[in-house]
């Protein structure tokens, strides 16, 4: 079977500086033209230093780049708007437990051809990938199984060579196929009880990642902005003060999280919900308790309850949480 391969699509140089509106003269590799696994640019977005510059040095030098973090913070995001303004395909493969080691690497599968009913092997994910200039990112890493972790593994060392046994071929990767990973723990396994059905990843694996960066929540301050680019209505000043108040319950939500208060916490994700919930219902205590407080433990809806009551100065109603309890 003859393997027909893309031809490397015209490149120039940005300046990251620009581009991405960071202090540095680096300069980076992107695609004079967009397809269709370039994600769309979302102008909203506001980029974190540090992982802004690890992520571009995984596309400029060719270095296997993991972003780990709490839920909500923006990872695959990340990667994406980075790529999306780079003109760089990408695919997102969600590790989670319906991924098996067949849909990674491929395999046999009946077609017709010419009438007749024929097997032909299907190249999987990994194979399709590194034969392209395409960005795969490898969502919820640490809740792969571990025969998809093995097959990774294999793509993760230097010159990244794939052996596809059932038809006796060698793959090289393309000199623009990059490689990125998500996940919520870094490979030591679910001790919060937050991330259930992660896994315990052994070193030799987490070894291979050349760049392990940590994206955290916002400055309050860039959260706001996000959030009222999301929802335009709230974008007024008092619109904002409101915004404000949201973060704040939800910066404390964090805090006693990290701290053992709560179980769960209000991810930049739910805040923005929040906010797009008060356009439809108008009370903001309301939004909160359809948005977040029914979703945490019915032991811990006080706690919470107090946080909302300290950066809104107003109770939440007795009636609201009876219902929600």
């Amino acid at each position: 079977m003859t393997h027909v391969l893309p031809i490397t699509p015209p490149m120039h140089q940005i300046s990251v500086r620009s581009v991405f509106g960071l202090d540095t003269d680096l300069q980076v590799p992107a695609f004079v033209d967009r397809d269709e696994h370039v994600p769309e640019i979302d102008d909203a977005y506001r980029f974190n230093h540090d992982v802004t510059l690890a992520i571009l040095a995984g596309f400029a030098r060719n270095r296997r780049v993991m972003v780990q973090g709490l839920h909500g913070t923006g990872k695959s995001t990340h990667i994406e708007q980075i790529a999306a303004r780079l003109n760089w395909p990408c695919v997102r493969v969600n590790l989670d437990g319906h991924i098996s080691r067949l849909d990674m690497v491929g395999r046999d599968a009946i077609v017709l051809r010419d009438g007749l009913q024929v097997t032909e092997f299907q190249e999987g994910i990994v194979p399709w990938a590194l034969q392209r200039p395409v960005a795969l990112i490898l969502d919820e890493y640490d809740a792969g199984r571990p025969d998809v972790m093995f097959v990774i593994q294999r793509i993760l060392e230097r010159d990244g060579r794939f052996t596809l046994l059932d038809q006796n071929r060698v793959i090289t990767p393309h000199e623009q196929f990059r490689m990125f990973a998500t996940s919520n723990t870094l490979g030591l396994g679910n001790a919060s009880g937050l991330y259930q059905g992660t896994q315990l990843l052994n070193h030799a694996q987490l070894d291979r990642w050349n760049i392990v960066a940590a994206l955290n929540y916002l400055d309050p301050e860039d959260e706001l902005d996000i959030i009222a680019a999301r929802v335009p209505a709230m974008d007024d000043a008092r619109g904002r003060e409101l915004i404000r108040a949201m973060i704040g319950v939800a910066n404390l939500t964090r805090k006693g999280f990290e701290v053992g208060d709560l179980s769960t916490l209000m991810s930049p994700r739910t805040v923005i919900t929040w906010a797009e919930n008060i356009q439809i219902f108008t009370d903001p205590g309301l939004a909160f308790r359809l948005s977040f407080l029914n979703k945490c433990d019915e032991a811990e809806r006080g706690v919470v309850a107090e946080y909302y009551q300290r950066c809104f100065g107003q109770e939440l109603s007795d009636q609201a949480l009876r219902a929600s309890g």
